[in-house]
């Protein structure tokens, strides 16, 4: 049944409404489930003080069934050199997702492109043809970003919505903000650092019937 969703996702990709990344993964049933539901991005943490913290090898083992065609994210906070240069040897990542204004202290391998994080309040210099997560002051922890500033940079560049959203408030947010993509974590979880993969298909389906009525 799996390997019949993996193929309507590809089919069916190039015409999907939304982006959509689910970021936290910690189990094989949460990756297939991400898999299943067509999300276009799936997140790996890889931060020391979150209860989703995985080592690049344990995440590299969750992420091998994963389909080229959804991009796999090194999701860090503030990360050491040695932790990228570990993530570079031992995790396929495709994006590294890193603060904005963190970017110019690492020097990263040239397969990494970049997913910069900028939070409320804090924008500073943002490009903006530039595709960026926006989040409130904290990740993981399910604080909400500012929507009405959200929505606001959302007309100056690819503006990925995080921070607070789970199946209750996703379409009003996707709604009001009109976000490129959205990005979910903890308001998908049964319990701290373990996601619900039914959460996870009515996230998704929740996301982009919102982004449908949009248009």
């Amino acid at each position: 049944m799996l390997a019949a969703a993996q193929q309507q996702c590809i089919s069916e990709y190039s015409v999907m409404p939304l982006w959509i990344k689910v970021c936290g993964m910690t189990t094989p049933e949460a990756v297939a489930a991400a898999v299943a539901a067509r999300v276009n991005a799936i997140g790996f943490v890889f931060h020391p003080d979150s209860v989703r913290n995985l080592t690049p090898q344990r995440a590299a083992e969750l992420a091998a069934p994963i389909p080229l065609h959804i991009k796999k994210v090194a999701v860090t906070l503030r990360p050491t050199q040695e932790l990228i240069d570990d993530i570079a040897t031992h995790f396929p990542a495709d994006q590294l997702q890193v603060d904005l204004d963190y970017v110019s202290y690492m020097q990263l391998p040239e397969h990494f492109t970049l997913l910069p994080v900028v939070r409320s309040g804090r924008v500073g210099d943002l490009l903006p043809s530039q595709r960026f997560l926006f989040e409130g002051a904290h990740s993981g922890v399910g604080q909400r970003a500012d929507w009405y500033e959200a929505q606001t940079l959302a007309a100056r560049g690819e503006l990925i919505l995080a921070g607070g959203l789970d199946i209750h408030v996703v379409q009003q947010a996707v709604e009001f903000v009109r976000p490129f993509g959205v990005d979910v974590s903890s308001g998908i979880e049964i319990k701290a650092g373990i996601k619900d993969p039914s959460l996870i298909m009515r996230f998704v389906e929740a996301a982009r019937g919102a982004a449908l009525s949009n248009e």
